[in-house]
């Protein structure tokens, strides 16, 4: 009988020594779980959403006020190889730049998703279907923010489907900071599909990029985070209008309002800023120790297309990323376009930023070129460009003639989260089109 039962035990122990090593064969991953994960940055000292006086706030046990949450997707291209999709909106964000490792002093699996047109990473260590860690802008600790995620939650902030009390779909007048001295003004552009609001907020300077959240009774939230910026917008219907705060990273909240005003409208991107009657002239030296200068050589009868960036900035990006397309959709006219970025940066020093720069030119793919105009500061830009009466926003873009004359400068970039980036693209060719018959 004892034999028997070591037999019997041998071949139980061989069954299972077969069926573990089936499973390891057929594992489907080496390293986090594929498919949608939730990710949630925790701001610090997060605040309340702003509700009325005396009146208790739900909270959903899902998310607590003071989280980014955002969703993100990982998809492997081999067993051993893996991109993540950030996803917010209709927008998702490929990134490549990705290194694992161990970490030793707890025996789990590391890794950094890089975002290096924004100088930025998340580092997170993996168990299981939960990742834990940071995300951090430059390598300043003071920008780090506690980052977690959890595999197979595909919804944003909760999956409750309580009825919201209105469609906030429409354009909404909006200013943000009324709570302080230098309050903005908006307009707030929302599509909502059950309790499902997706959009973004236009400014004079620029827009939010994609947003998107939940719209739960007289509540809502929306979110978005793409490497550069971790925004939040909490809020509430308060009759016809819209009452909220307004989180960017650690910065200190701001209050915002909103209400449905047909007539309002933002300042014309084109008399924002104004050419002062001066020469435009400048001359830098490019990463790749070229001299570009104006006049010069490079925009002698051409159309010089000159934008004031920073790589920092995410709606420089998409304006850089707009003009890389132009040029590839209308190769007649790129002939007669000199396109420069003059880029204002982060970076301690000018070798720095040169080298974020040829960074950023080889991770966008541009066919133009880049150079260091000085410090991420609009005071540093206007000093830069004495034809220009101010620079109030990165970016601003200058179009000269073939003669060397200022025809247009375009404050700000409405990119394609918007309802005004078609209208640019239009208007962008004809001028184009028209400068280049002349």
């Amino acid at each position: 009988m004892y034999r028997n039962l070591l037999v019997f035990a041998c071949a139980l122990g061989c069954a299972l020594l077969i069926q573990t090593a089936c499973l390891e064969t057929n594992h489907p991953y080496s390293f986090a779980a594929p498919g949608l994960w939730r990710g949630v940055l925790t701001l610090e000292d997060p605040a309340l959403p702003v509700g009325k006086k005396g009146e208790a706030t739900i909270l959903y046990d899902q998310f607590k006020p003071g989280e980014v949450p955002f969703n993100f997707e990982v998809v492997y291209t081999s067993p051993d190889r893996f991109y993540i999709n950030l996803i917010n909106g209709e927008d998702s964000i490929r990134c490549d730049s990705i290194r694992t490792g161990r970490d030793r002093t707890t025996a789990r699996d590391t890794f950094n998703v890089y975002f290096p047109e924004y100088q930025s990473h998340l580092h997170a260590e993996v168990r299981g279907g939960a990742m834990q860690g940071y995300w951090i802008k430059g390598n300043d600790p003071k920008t780090k923010i506690a980052f977690v995620a959890d595999a197979g939650k595909a919804y944003r902030f909760t999956s409750l489907k309580e009825t919201p009390q209105m469609d906030l779909t429409g354009a909404w007048a909006t200013t943000i900071g009324i709570d302080t001295d230098r309050p903005m003004r908006a307009i707030g552009e929302f599509k909502q599909e059950g309790n499902r609001l997706t959009g973004t907020f236009r400014t004079e300077s620029g827009d939010f990029r994609y947003l998107e959240g939940t719209v739960q009774g007289r509540k809502f939230w929306l979110s978005a985070f793409d490497g550069a910026a971790a925004y939040l917008f909490s809020g509430n219907i308060q009759g016809d209008s819209l009452q909220g705060e307004f989180r960017s990273g650690k910065k200190p909240p701001k209050l915002w309002t909103a209400w449905k005003d047909p007539s309002f409208q933002l300042g014309d991107p084109h008399s924002l800023t104004q050419a002062t009657g001066k020469q435009l002239s400048f001359q830098y030296t490019s990463p790749e120790g070229k001299t570009i200068a104006f006049p010069g050589p490079a925009f002698e009868n051409k159309i010089g297309v000159i934008t004031i960036t920073g790589t920092w900035c995410p709606n420089c990006k998409d304006e850089q990323l707009f003009l890389k397309q132009f040029l590839q959709e209308h190769p007649e006219l790129a002939a007669q376009i000199q396109v420069l970025g003059v880029s204002f940066e982060r970076p301690p020093s000018a070798a720095a930023a040169n080298a974020q720069l040829l960074q950023y030119k080889k991770t966008l793919g541009l066919p133009f070129d880049l150079v260091y105009g000085g410090p991420a500061d609009a005071s540093a830009a206007a000093a830069a460009f004495p034809a220009l009466d101010k620079v109030m926003a990165f970016p601003t873009l200058i179009i000269v003639d073939k003669k060397g004359s200022i025809r247009k400068i375009h404050t700000g970039f409405d990119g394609p989260a918007t309802s005004k980036y078609t209208e640019f693209k239009q208007r962008f060719t004809t001028l184009m089109t028209e400068l280049a018959q002349e």
